[in-house]
């Protein structure tokens, strides 16, 4: 039963409790276990949480005396550590914060707890949540779970690697250009990023510029992220951006109506792609036209108007130059590389930031102009599958590209704020994930989770588990 519930998904376990062929208990420990055996080669999680046996067994109890139960009661779960976490160290990935402690959990752990679930550890980041790879001086480098020569990605690339090893079968993430969907892509688990603001940041760091940082669920399934968004979404009065009702929903009123429109793309301005992963993105198009989805290969003018990725480093420098500098004044030796690279960047120019905020508004408007004749766009999550540790350059097509190119198809939609999905497809030559991404207007999160559930069932790679 232990291998089952590692590799069951998180609305699997929750079943299993509900019928009493498993207990809360049993479900924890197993996952523990995994935990022990495994994490010592991955460094996936970095904090056990104190009580999770003790909660389970209390969860155990409520059952037993007939008590209400939520839709996750009992189901483990995992935090990435940019999350505040009541009694449960919060370092953020930086000797900086070593041995923080909260007091209050953040909204989007309170609200999985609230349903019932079980918090069992935290996972590991880069320093700050900034960068495309999972290492930092305080808990150190993880590794992907299917080579371990490879990253898992950045910056949620712990909780990728847990969720995909088996040692979670549910976790919380941020993005703030990549972080949920790229480290799900080079994992081979599923990954969503809401509509901007679904999702509360309150006690998320950083919270600057919150208005392009995401949360987002990361799962081995498309239901479980279904079943998380749920529980997610929605105003938590503190966060200014959270303030649509979860019950409002822009996306197909009935996908039977009419025909899916699916536009797909693998380049239209966003720069090279790896063949095998242009390869995957075509055969998830293939495979939906045979639904009987309306599918048709597309450019996206705006793309094309001006880079998505220089948009967002000139923003993000000028943005996030001045929040660094209040958290690590006094402690600049004590920070790692690439948040120490992200603190010294060239200043954006003042009239530089005011056109890209201008070119950010144009963006936006030709993405509003291709989900009026479009009600979902397929893309690459990330331009090459899983790069090895410390990558500086690639090369693509005969084209050399510096790493953060790899976030060039995801960056687009946190400038935007549109909701975007990752999930598998394919596999590379070497044995590596490779993942589609789904876009949508704002506020369609319904279009796109059907159309990944419809996706799940005819990937070729269901039911596949690193071999740990």
């Amino acid at each position: 039963m232990a291998d089952e519930l590692i590799h069951c998904d998180a609305s699997g376990i929750a079943e299993l409790i509900r019928n009493r062929k498993v207990s809360c208990t049993e479900a924890v420990q197993a996952h523990l276990d995994h935990i022990a055996a495994v994490n010592p080669r991955l460094n996936a999680i970095v904090t056990l949480a104190d009580g999770a046996l003790e909660t389970a067994k209390a969860a155990d109890e409520e059952m037993d005396r007939g008590g209400e139960t939520g839709p996750l009661h009992g189901v483990p779960f995992t935090v990435k550590d940019s999350f505040d976490t009541a009694g449960v160290p919060t370092q953020r990935g930086s000797p900086i914060f070593a041995g923080r402690v909260p007091d209050t959990d953040a909204t989007a752990v309170a609200r999985i707890k609230q349903a019932g679930g079980i918090l069992l550890a935290k996972t590991n980041l880069p320093e700050f949540s900034y960068w495309i790879e999972t290492d930092n001086l305080l808990t150190g480098r993880t590794n992907n779970p299917w080579d371990l020569n490879r990253s898992p990605g950045g910056s949620s690339g712990g909780e990728s690697a847990a969720i995909a090893a088996g040692m979670s079968p549910l976790g919380l993430a941020t993005d703030l250009s990549i972080s949920v969907r790229g480290p799900a892509a080079d994992t081979g688990v599923s990954s969503f990023k809401p509509t901007h603001g679904r999702i509360p940041m309150t006690g998320v760091w950083p919270r600057e510029p919150r208005r392009n940082w995401h949360v987002g669920p990361m799962a081995r399934s498309v239901r479980d992220l279904a079943l998380a968004y749920r529980l997610l979404a929605g105003p938590d009065g503190a966060d200014g951006f959270a303030t649509v009702p979860p019950t409002f929903d822009a996306g197909l009123a009935s996908p039977a109506d009419r025909p899916l429109r699916v536009g797909w793309l693998v380049d239209s301005g966003l720069g090279p792609t790896d063949p095998e992963v242009a390869a995957t993105v075509q055969a998830a198009a293939d495979a939906l036209q045979e639904t009987g989805a309306q599918v048709e290969f597309v450019s996206v003018p705006a793309f094309e108007q001006a880079s998505p990725l220089e948009l967002w480093t000139k923003l993000s420098t000028m943005e996030v130059k001045p929040a660094f500098a209040r958290v690590t004044a006094g402690h600049e030796e004590q920070m790692f590389s690439y948040s120490a690279f992200v603190a010294t960047m060239p200043d954006t120019s003042m009239e530089d930031f005011v056109l890209a905020e201008q070119a950010v508004e144009r963006l936006r408007d030709g993405l509003a102009a291709f989900f009026h004749q479009h009600d979902l766009l397929l893309l690459p999550v990330t331009t090459i599958p899983a790069h090895r540790h410390q990558l500086e350059e690639f090369t693509v097509d005969g084209r050399t590209m510096g790493a953060f190119h790899v976030s060039s198809t995801t960056v687009p939609f946190n400038l935007t704020g549109n909701p975007a999905l990752s999930m598998r497809f394919g596999t590379s030559s070497d044995g590596m994930p490779i993942a589609v991404q789904l876009a949508a207007n704002l506020y369609a999160e319904s279009t796109i989770l059907h159309t990944a559930s419809l996706l799940e069932t005819l990937s070729p790679v269901r039911d596949r588990h690193p071999d740990l």
